[in-house]
């Protein structure tokens, strides 16, 4: 079962892995350092467009991180 806490887990663990920094995600996604700290640390889930635009930024497919196989 698909649940929002997984959901969470898998972006922290991407954003973590993806070779890129909180800062540099935050640039290049237009919001700040803080808000992307958050959903690495698993405080915060994204809004369904940011999700999206993160899941390009890092390079991911969306259905990996929602858990959809």
């Amino acid at each position: 079962m698909v649940t929002t806490d997984k959901i969470r887990k898998q972006l922290a663990e991407a954003i973590q892995h993806s070779g890129l920094s909180q800062t540099e995600i935050a640039k290049r996604l237009g919001t700040s350092q803080q808000i992307i700290s958050c959903y690495a640390n698993g405080q915060k889930m994204p809004a369904l467009d940011t999700f999206a635009n993160l899941c390009e930024i890092l390079d991911l497919d969306a259905n990996e991180l929602l858990c959809i196989k």
